[in-house]
């Protein structure tokens, strides 16, 4: 036993390395992973006491448990069966299926890249774009919500801007956690997007296991009681237009609802903009073929370096206005107790209905509202179209800037000459020959408002194709 060994300086090397790497697994990592969950808990218990919805324990479950307790769910186990029946595969072929899904679903939720990180940088983006400013609240009815229940933000879906504004307007209220689409998925963005809690979501697949492993997560979160934000149209407008719902993730939650346990309740979230930052790429799209949005980076680096040299030489505008308006909440637990059968279709119709009224009426939209309906019109022929919109329409949710008309109207009227929308003649404001379009993409933002029952009430909701996301 006290013989000595002799051997290689390169084997002592490795045998060391090895025996170092064992004592961490064993002995130091844990302690470590110990010491930052114990300050991750308090951070959160910090956090929770000034939120109006306290952060959830599922948020911030290992990603890896969660992983695996959605993949060992009865009704995925079952799907993967019947895919693997189905495709004529192994069921362990079908089950590493599943288990990729999960992974690319599941967050990876961090309190402090969200609050430390995400409501820092959307409140200085809002705020460097847009005069930001909160339209209708029913801040009773949103106060009187069961504490224990779900809430689920219900939103119009008009901007990549909207998961920014949003996410700064309830930084007061809960973390949000965001269905978002596969525009999300590339690295290192993807990290960054999975740290604030959002799950990525494929909206148009067709595959039944998949839909199962996307409406477990869905149903367990919803379960746990985890705040949400989903846009029922599923995809940005390409018209300007409110567009009729897709009913996936809708018809998850209300699929997986027990009216005994923990209710949900519904928050109709209407958002609108001076200007939308794609609004000539959502327009361009709108003409050709197909719905996608082709936003190269080249375009959005350039647009950035240029709004930052415009800054620089004391040049730099904001694009007017941004509003965001809370509505009435629906509880899931009554509406179904007054609709028999499936609700789905119906809650669809009902919460876009409730997002249509409080859609924020802002100087621009008004503005080519004004002139597609009534031709070349003068400044003064402006401002009286302005009070004959606010008498005929009292009930909107009008934004007078200043609560003076004649500054709203200039205000619109700027915002579309300055972008050579309008072109000013003797006195006489001409839409460009070329940019009706663009009139047109934020008139429709009104359209529903202007001209009741013209748009939304008739559009029907969309069958179960894909799920409603970003």
């Amino acid at each position: 036993m006290t013989q000595t060994v002799e051997m290689p300086l390169w084997l002592l090397l490795l045998i060391l390395l090895f025996a170092g790497v064992t004592f961490a697994s064993h002995f130091l990592f844990p302690s470590v992973r110990w010491f930052f969950r114990r300050r991750l808990e308090k951070a959160v218990a910090r956090l929770n006491e000034r939120l109006e919805r306290p952060i959830q324990p599922f948020k911030l479950a290992r990603r890896y448990d969660m992983i695996q307790r959605m993949i060992y769910d009865p009704q995925v186990s079952q799907a993967i069966a019947d895919h693997a029946r189905a495709e004529g595969i192994p069921e362990n072929v079908a089950f590493e299926s599943a288990k990729r899904y999960a992974r690319e679903i599941v967050p990876s939720f961090s309190a402090s890249a969200y609050f430390g990180f995400a409501i820092r940088a959307a409140r200085f983006l809002s705020n460097s774009l847009y005069r930001v400013r909160l339209g209708h609240s029913d801040d009773e009815a949103l106060r009187a919500i069961d504490p224990e229940a779900t809430v689920v933000f219900v939103m119009n879906h008009r901007s990549n801007m909207d998961y920014v504004l949003v996410t700064y307007l309830a930084a007061e209220r809960s973390a949000l956690s965001y269905a978002v689409g596969e525009w999300a998925r590339v690295w290192p963005l993807s990290r960054l997007i999975r740290a604030m809690g959002a799950y990525f979501i494929r909206r148009k697949s067709r595959n039944e296991l998949y839909r199962k492993v996307l409406a477990c997560y869905v149903r367990l979160s919803t379960e746990a009681g985890v705040t949400q934000a989903m846009f029922p149209e599923g995809g940005l407008s390409l018209s300007g237009a409110l567009m009729p719902p897709k009913l996936g993730l809708l018809k998850y939650i209300v699929d997986g609802f027990d009216a005994k346990g923990r209710d949900v309740v519904f928050v109709p979230v209407a958002l609108n903009y001076d200007r939308v930052l794609e609004d000539r790429i959502l327009i361009d799209a709108a003409q050709g073929e197909g719905r996608r949005f082709n936003a190269r980076i080249g375009v959005i680096t350039w647009q950035l370096f240029r709004q930052i040299g415009l800054r620089a030489i004391g040049r730099y505008h904001r694009f007017g206005y941004a509003a965001v308006s809370f509505g009435t909440p629906v509880s899931l637990r009554r509406f179904q107790a007054g609709h028999t059968g499936d609700v789905t279709r119906a809650l669809a119709r009902d919460l876009m209905r409730g997002i249509g009224e409080i859609v924020p009426v802002l100087p621009v939209p008004l503005v080519a509202w004004l002139i597609l309906r009534n031709g070349p019109m003068t400044r003064a022929e402006v401002e009286l179209g302005f009070s004959e919109v606010l008498r005929e329409h009292a009930s909107a949710h009008i934004h007078m800037p200043r609560h003076n008309r004649d500054y709203a109207a200039e205000v619109g009227l700027r915002h579309l000459t300055g972008r050579h929308v309008l072109i000013e003649e003797n006195g006489v404001f001409v839409p460009a020959a070329d940019q009706a379009d663009v009139l047109k993409f934020y008139a429709n933002s009104i359209r529903h408002i202007m001209l009741p029952g013209d748009e939304t009430d008739s559009a029907p909701a969309k069958g179960n194709s894909a799920p409603a996301g970003s």
